[in-house]
């Protein structure tokens, strides 16, 4: 045999090539490129390559998602699995059609799950300040000085201080003083700490470039980071509100954060702080059905699809938290989504109808109900009662309106000290010592939040044995109404500073304490009827003022009491806080704190607001000159360009740091396409790995070996008239959800601006 062949092994070629013909290199490299592709795109996302919108890749972080082209996708989806025939796709499109089913069952009965350890580890944290129980260390007061198990539906009342299950750490009052603000000071440092995992920050632009061409700022190649967030502090509404409106914040919604926000809350409430663990819960159900939507490739690979199935995971969020289904979805609807089509509506009521009958059979409380603050005051109101709910409506708006601003100020001012801004634990370690300090002196206020509101609504007609029963039994009543004012202060004052803290928290509890302590001050000089009732419709008043919820503020308040007669009262009170506080501050605390964030989210209503106060065209939109010349490719007859021109590009989109833009398509001045920079950046650094061509196809059909991008190009990009009125592009951006809009020269139909839904919301490029 010839040597050649002797040295041959498992690894030699049956047929010996001398060389490899060209057409055989474009193959191969094209099935490389094509290999690339698909690890990267999903599979209904290349069901739609050869279409005029172009093929998307995951989007990147922290930009908008493209609304219109998910719809697109979803029903190549739909038309792929329900239009074959066969007893396989009967099946796979029956499941198909009932997954959204399936996924916020599922949501719902997780979600309630969750808040049934949530529930039970908070109140028996909380109760660890005051004693221990003998015969269970794990178990809360009342469930320690009752036969009360967690899953049963019967109790005895028994009078706490009669308990002998029951030891307080010491007999001292000072002791006791002590260890109140100890315990709450080591839960305060325990929920912040472990808060402090979940740090990310916010993207900004690199390098930025003056008039003169010459680059400014930062300089260097590291990347440039913005602004720190702690994914779990808070409640977590102003980022959901933010991702439901389509853009993507990243590991927001990951187990890590659920698990975090969790034990978080826990500890934070227990501390006794002004804040609440109900607006967590937003967050929590949230994170649940994200979770459960990755396990569907239908929700999993379509980010329109998965917001959908957020916004119903929301609203069982606030049912697990006040027991109110209705309540819930209301709260979906009005103050979270922004897309909310009625079959959401339809599965966020499901959603929440499985959350709220899995925790009334888990029965966290003991009591066997649903119903947390449930009364029967056994009275009815007068009309001349009408102008009392006024005036509570007025305080609640006039608290609201100050609230927002106070808070809005303290973000801005001492959060900005760079002590507090750079030790976030050593902050929550301050508010809570002052909190403990001011609130144990009151024997309602040292409880924790909902106990307080339970206190305060409660009808001293069938309960006599409660402290403040008692004190409103006796003929004088100087002590006990200065208890409330104090209550009321320290509640307004402790609650402006707590919110905002990095520690999972909510405002609505807080809300609810300072109205009702403020409503049954004011029941003290109205004998005619209880005043819980007063303390009931003043809560919401002031939960109103902050919040500007409206609708489903009064469900969730009939369902969280059960009191349907006080419906009148309650609509009164919500709709006069929300115009008073509307006319001191006209965003609510949500929207304060996503701009204290700096999050992007279009307000629709807001925006219009703007508009319509100047006369204004869309070719204000249009950007400078400079920036136009940046982002536009003149396409030549071939449809080709050049690398290299294409890599500069890029580069200054990099340098703006406009992370949702992208290079519009032009040729003799006609608008032929757009092609985004995530887009762009994956076919220059991916697939420029395997193609050596100096030339791009952008436009057109590919030839074989050819460097193609023309699929990644969206050819049906939206445009408007530079000289039609603001009102449009506003409302195309606001109900379409575009990221991109294309201005068009009246008359030639020449392009002459992009605007982009960017990282500072709408603006122009």
């Amino acid at each position: 045999m010839l040597p050649d062949v002797e040295q041959a092994t498992e690894r030699t070629n049956l047929l010996q090539v001398a060389h490899e013909r060209p057409w055989s290199s474009a193959i191969r490299q094209e099935d490389e490129a094509s290999s690339i592709v698909a690890s990267y795109v999903t599979k209904d996302e290349h069901a739609i390559a050869t279409a005029t919108v172009g093929e998307r890749l995951p989007y990147n972080d922290y930009t908008t998602i493209d609304w219109l082209h998910d719809l697109v996708k979803d029903s190549c989806h739909y038309r792929s699995i329900h239009s074959r025939k066969g007893l396989r796709y009967v099946f796979l499109s029956t499941f198909d059609s009932c997954s959204g089913w399936i996924a916020v069952a599922l949501i719902g009965i997780l979600t309630a799950c969750v808040a049934f350890l949530v529930d039970v580890a908070e109140a028996t944290v909380s109760d660890w300040k005051f004693g221990y129980c003998a015969s269970n260390p794990f178990a809360n007061r009342e469930n320690c000085c009752t036969n009360r198990t967690l899953l049963a539906t019967q109790g005895i009342s028994i009078q706490e201080e009669k308990c002998k299950e029951w030891h307080m750490w010491t007999n001292d009052e000072f002791g006791r003083f002590g260890t109140y603000v100890g315990w709450a000071l080591l839960f305060g440092v325990i929920s912040s700490s472990i808060t402090m995992f979940t740090k990310s920050n916010l993207p900004s632009a690199a390098i930025g470039e003056c008039a003169n061409g010459q680059k400014s700022g930062n300089e260097s190649d590291q990347a440039v980071t913005g602004k720190s967030i702690y994914l779990a502090a808070g409640s977590g509404i102003p980022e959901i509100k933010t991702i439901l409106s389509g853009f993507v914040i990243p590991h927001f919604l990951d187990f890590k954060v659920l698990i975090i926000k969790a034990v978080g809350a826990v500890f934070a409430v227990a501390t006794g702080m002004c804040l609440g663990k109900e607006g967590p819960f937003v967050h929590i159900s949230t994170c649940v059905a994200y979770l459960v939507g990755k396990c569907f490739p239908k929700y999993q690979e379509n980010s329109g699809k998965m917001r959908e199935l957020l916004s119903a995971g929301c609203s069982s969020g606030l049912s697990v938290a006040f027991g109110a289904p209705i309540g819930g979805v209301l709260f979906s609807y009005e103050e979270i989504s922004t897309y909310f089509p009625r079959k959401v509506l339809w599965r966020a009521l499901f959603c929440s109808l499985w959350a709220a009958a899995i925790l009334k059979a888990l029965n966290p409380t003991g009591t066997g109900k649903l119903i947390l603050f449930q009364t029967s005051y056994g009275t009815s109101y007068s009309p001349v009662h009408y102008l009392v709910f006024i005036l509570l409506g007025i305080a609640g708006g006039l608290w609201g309106g100050i609230f927002c601003k106070c808070n809005f100020l303290w973000s801005k001012s001492f959060r900005q000290i760079q002590v507090i801004k750079e030790n976030p634990v050593f902050e929550v370690f301050l508010v809570v010592l002052a909190t403990g300090i001011l609130q144990y002196p009151n024997p309602i206020t040292r409880e924790s939040g909902d106990k307080i509101i339970k206190i305060l609504l409660q009808d001293c007609r069938n309960i006599s044995t409660s402290w403040i029963c008692q004190q409103e039994a006796m003929d004088s009543r100087k002590n006990y109404i200065g208890w409330l004012v104090y209550g009321t202060s320290v509640k307004l004052i402790l609650t402006i500073i707590t919110f905002g803290c990095k520690v999972p928290s909510g405002i609505i509890i807080p809300a609810l304490d300072a109205g009702a302590f403020f409503g049954r001050l004011i029941g003290q000089w109205i004998t005619t009827i209880s005043p819980g009732i007063f303390a009931m419709v003043g809560a919401a008043a002031f939960l109103a003022g902050v919040s500007r919820m409206t609708i489903s503020l009064c469900v969730i308040m009939f369902e969280l009491t059960g009191e349907l007669e006080y419906i009148v009262p309650h609509i009164i009170a919500i709709l006069v806080a929300k115009w008073v506080a509307d006319a001191l501050e006209r965003e609510g605390v949500y929207d304060l704190a996503q701009k204290i964030l700096g999050h992007p989210f279009l307000d629709l209503d807001r925006a219009m607001l703007f508009v319509q106060r100047e006369n204004a065209l869309v070719e204000r939109l249009i950007p400078p000159k400079r920036t136009m010349e940046d982002i536009t490719i003149h396409v030549p007859q071939n449809n080709k360009v050049s690398r290299c021109i294409l890599e500069q590009k890029l580069q200054r989109l990099k340098e703006r740091g406009l992370m949702d833009a992208g290079l519009v398509l032009v040729q003799d001045g006609m608008l032929q396409g757009y092609l985004a920079e995530g887009e762009l950046d994956f076919g220059l650094t991916k697939l420029g790995e395997v193609w050596d061509e100096s030339e791009v196809r952008v436009l057109g059909q590919a030839e074989e070996g050819e460097f193609d991008l023309s699929t990644f190009v969206d050819r049906t990009p939206l445009s408007i008239c530079a000289k039609a009125p603001m009102e449009y592009a506003v409302e195309m951006f606001g109900k379409l959800g575009l990221r991109h809009l294309c201005v068009l020269e009246e008359g030639s139909g020449k392009l002459v601006g992009v605007c982009i839904h960017s990282l500072n919301g709408a603006t122009n490029d």
